[in-house]
């Protein structure tokens, strides 16, 4: 990836490092299913608008809906149904550190299933060491629990599967402008998720949320959904999936360092730790620094002329 692309990249897991703490201000109120249902429907709705102004043109034939659909189902509806529910039952830390398998699942799909996103020792080195970066932020306290809540702990990692599956499938919109991908797979998504949400958590019943529900709710649809999967596709048709998915690691990271800088909040040993061996991973993954260490830097010789 080049510099652009890891700017995004880290851009990405900010608006996605928020979507945990949006979320579980709404499910505070609001049941899993419901919550799932009004994020990726508002995206939607508030994408709509910019897709008419740049007049851009949705799909018009069944082939074109039916890989949105898939696409929407694979990277929405199922796995963030599945997170949802599963933080209802188990602590977010652990929930996070589940959801850090994304990547592992992604290169062994990508192996197997891809001619140009191959695993070799550097990307499985790389990514080892990004996991244990992100359990060692989170501390050895979030996986206490492991192993008491099986079936919620199986949820999260049936959801990272589906991310890794979803970001494989994706690959096939690279010719597609990324703000078309993100609306026509949001919309589909809703409308998948809405026969699920009027049957399992009846909504006509719900109680109007508090003003506090409501603005987590804006806040996850339209930061933490509508714009970052306008750059998730983006990046996807740019870095591929392997690379793409490596947002999964630097989550942990920029959340951290937010509420340093905003909240005050004090840093320990664990995430100067936690941190080196992600920097560390995505270093190895990526290829260059380390190639650049064991090579040296050669400054390049002025053309001739």
């Amino acid at each position: 990836m080049n510099a652009g692309d890891w700017s995004l990249l880290l851009l990405l897991s900010v608006l996605w490092g928020g979507s945990f703490f949006f979320s579980k201000v709404a499910l505070a109120e609001l049941p899993p299913l419901t919550v799932a249902f009004l994020r990726v429907g508002l995206a939607a709705a508030a994408l709509m608008p910019v897709i008419c102004l740049l007049r851009l043109a949705l799909p018009h034939g069944l082939r074109g809906w039916r890989d949105l659909a898939i696409m929407g189902l694979l990277n929405n509806a199922l796995p963030m149904s599945l997170i949802f529910w599963g933080q209802t039952h188990i602590a977010s830390g652990l929930a996070a550190i589940l959801n850090g398998t994304t990547p592992l699942f992604t290169v062994v799909l990508a192996h197997f299933l891809t001619r140009d996103e191959r695993l070799t020792p550097g990307k499985a080195a790389g990514i080892a060491a990004g996991f244990l970066g992100v359990v060692a932020m989170i501390g050895p306290d979030a996986v206490a629990g492991l192993g008491d809540d099986v079936l919620a702990q199986g949820a999260v990692l049936a959801a990272a599967l589906s991310y890794a599956c979803a970001g494989l499938f994706g690959r096939r919109f690279a010719g597609t402008p990324p703000l078309v991908t993100a609306t026509g797979q949001l919309a589909c998504s809703a409308l998948l998720l809405l026969p699920v949400v009027a049957i399992a958590e009846t909504p006509l019943q719900l109680q109007i949320p508090s003003l506090r529900t409501c603005l987590a709710l804006t806040a996850l649809a339209l930061v933490s959904t509508a714009a970052a999967y306008v750059i998730y596709f983006r990046l996807l048709a740019a870095a591929g999936a392997t690379n793409l998915l490596l947002v999964t690691f630097l989550i942990p990271v920029t959340a951290l360092l937010l509420g340093i800088g905003i909240l005050g909040e004090a840093i320990a040993a664990r995430h100067l730790v936690g941190m080196a061996m992600i920097g560390l991973g995505l270093a190895a993954i990526d290829g260059r620094p380390l190639a650049l260490l064991k090579h040296g830097w050669k400054p390049r010789r002025p053309a001739a002329g």
